[in-house]
């Protein structure tokens, strides 16, 4: 699955095989998951796992590193590319260790009971200070990247004003464009027919979409159908070519090579690990 804001996974016992733009990565207790924007993420847990998640609004991350850096730079315009370029990995494991992991656990338990409390205004102050007190021991760990260095890493293209507080993107264009490819991802949609559905250039089309979702329309795509193909190998025994089709691409080369990118591991290797889970369920 695939979330519109930065996901932080907290590992607090048991252990998981995780699948993403990182590849097929083994991670348990004392081990972090850091997922940007619109990242795709499977796992499948060894015997059990127990995990704490928190979800953070982009622009909330955003105005945090403006003011970390307020000497550096000028505006959050300035704050924004900063902080795709500084944090351009999709996904990371930071491995902590079990006893720094240790000093999470009683902050994230009342982030939890505060959260339940559903008091945002009243509970304001004690709930960022604890957030800034995980942050504090998680950003060590956190990769930076100041220069572009693999093919993972995704800069966005524009600086973009900060959109509405929430995790939805503000831009109906935007939002009608996903709707779209969520609808008939099996299309051959281009940019261009895109575009003219919602009555845009396509390079307005292309800020816009970037902006809301932190990719292009046929990255999104991208996304969708490997989402998609991984169900369908997961719960049929259709040959893989077939399913490729099925999804929308009609080369199952390419379409594995998309696969691979997205999930981290091929269709084939995907489907041997969902059926070992399943043998094991039903012994």
């Amino acid at each position: 699955m695939a979330y519109d804001c930065i996901k932080v996974v907290i590992v607090r016992s048991g252990s998981v095989v995780l699948f993403s733009e990182f590849g097929q990565r083994p991670v348990c207790i004392g081990d972090v998951v850091v997922l940007g924007a619109n990242v795709l993420c499977g796992s499948e847990p060894e015997g059990h796992v127990t995990t704490t998640t928190v979800f953070a609004d982009t622009d909330y991350l955003v105005d945090q590193v403006f003011w970390q850096h307020v000497g550096l730079l000028q505006d959050r315009l300035e704050a924004q590319d900063f902080f795709a370029t500084t944090y351009a990995e999709p996904a990371q494991v930071l491995r902590l260790g079990e006893d720094r992991a240790g000093m999470l656990m009683p902050w994230l338990d009342e982030l939890v009971a505060l959260s339940v409390e559903d008091r945002p205004v009243a509970n304001f102050h004690r709930i960022q200070a604890l957030w800034f007190s995980v942050a504090h021991v998680l950003t060590p760990f956190v990769k930076v990247t100041p220069v572009r260095e693999s093919s993972t890493q995704r800069v966005r293209t524009w600086p973009t004003q900060p959109r509405q507080r929430g995790f939805l993107p503000l831009r109906t264009e935007a939002r009608r464009v996903a709707d779209l490819l969520r609808a008939d991802p099996v299309r051959r949609w281009s940019v261009t027919d895109l575009a003219r559905e919602v009555h845009l250039s396509k390079s307005q089309l292309g800020r816009v979409f970037v902006e809301a979702y932190g990719k292009s329309p046929i990255a999104y795509l991208t996304m969708l159908r490997a989402e998609r193909m991984a169900g369908l190998l997961r719960t049929t025994d259709t040959p893989i070519a077939v399913i490729a089709r099925e999804v929308g691409w009609s080369d199952p080369d390419f379409a594995a090579r998309q696969f691979r990118r997205s999930i981290g591991v091929t269709p084939s290797h995907y489907r041997a690990i969902a059926r070992a889970r399943a043998a094991t369920g039903a012994g």
